[in-house]
C-alpha cells in the first residue's frame, strides 16, 4: 500500500514471491533495473534475528543479488531504533529497527 506511490508506474513490487527452491519472499521490489529483497520479522531475541539474516542470505543467493535489506518490528519498550548495516555470509544486510 505504501509502495505503490513510491514506484509509482517505474516498476513492481511482488508480496511471498517464490524462488526457485520453493521458498516465499517477503517483499521482492523492481525499481529502475534494479531488485530489492526485502525480509520482515519481528524482533523476538538476537537469535530469531540471526535467523532472519540467514533466511535474506539465502534469498539473496536464490536471486543472484549481494544486498538484502531486514525490517525488524520491535515492540520492546526499551528498543533501540535505528539502521545498521552487516555482513552475513558475505552479503551486506541493511537492518531497520523500528
Amino acid at each position: 500500500m505504501y509502495l505503490k506511490p513510491i514506484i509509482n508506474g517505474t516498476g513492481n513490487y511482488y508480496i511471498e514471491a517464490q524462488t526457485r527452491n520453493q521458498q516465499r519472499t517477503d517483499v521482492i521490489v523492481d525499481y529502475h533495473g534494479r531488485q530489492y529483497v526485502i525480509e520482515m520479522k519481528t524482533y523476538r531475541g538476537q537469535e530469531y534475528n540471526r535467523q532472519g539474516k540467514e533466511q535474506l542470505a539465502q534469498y539473496l543467493d536464490a536471486y543472484r543479488l549481494d544486498r538484502g535489506y531486514l525490517l525488524s518490528f520491535n515492540f520492546n519498550k526499551n528498543k533501540v531504533c535505528g539502521v545498521t548495516e552487516t555482513e552475513y555470509d558475505g552479503k551486506r544486510i541493511l537492518e531497520t529497527v523500528v
